[in-house]
């Protein structure tokens, strides 16, 4: 028998409006930063919603200007349901294009490196799928906002 190869599936994309970052200066491993969770949208096809006004991202931003993202938020989708998010991963790229997304500069995102790894969770049988589900991001950061597309691992 061959293990089986994983394969990889559109779940939802989210568009999710940040606030202004807070610094918090450098600590042990790096500046830190939070950048408030303020909004945004699931746009499916397996879930829709709105992603709801609370959660942060916690940053670590290292010499090399690598970003740790590390995320908590929760959306709430048209049908009622609520869903938490803990999203992980990794921001890196060229010098120059680091300092262009952070001057708040659309760049190409083939130029720059932003992945994560979700974990979803839900206390409602309609979506208790999710809870199961491994899930892998591909991002994009704008100015005021970021484009991430989840895929379940299959």
């Amino acid at each position: 028998m061959d293990i089986p190869t994983p394969k990889l599936r559109h779940s939802f994309t989210l568009r999710v409006e940040l606030g202004a970052p807070l610094d918090l200066g450098h600590g042990r491993a790096g500046n830190r930063r939070i950048i408030p969770i303020i909004g945004g949208a699931a746009l499916g096809p397996d879930i829709t919603g709105d992603v709801l006004n609370l959660g942060a991202d916690w940053q670590t931003i290292y010499g090399d200007g690598a970003v740790h993202l590390d995320t908590r938020y929760a959306l709430k989708t048209n049908d009622g349901a609520v869903i938490e998010i803990v999203n992980v991963g990794s921001r890196h790229g060229p010098a120059a294009v680091i300092a262009d997304l952070a001057a708040g500069k659309d760049v190409d995102p083939a130029s720059y490196y932003m992945r994560t790894a979700a974990r979803l969770e839900t206390g409602d049988d309609r979506y208790g799928w999710v809870n199961h589900m491994l899930f892998v991001c591909a991002g994009i950061r704008r100015a005021s906002a970021v484009e991430i597309a989840y895929y379940t691992v299959e």
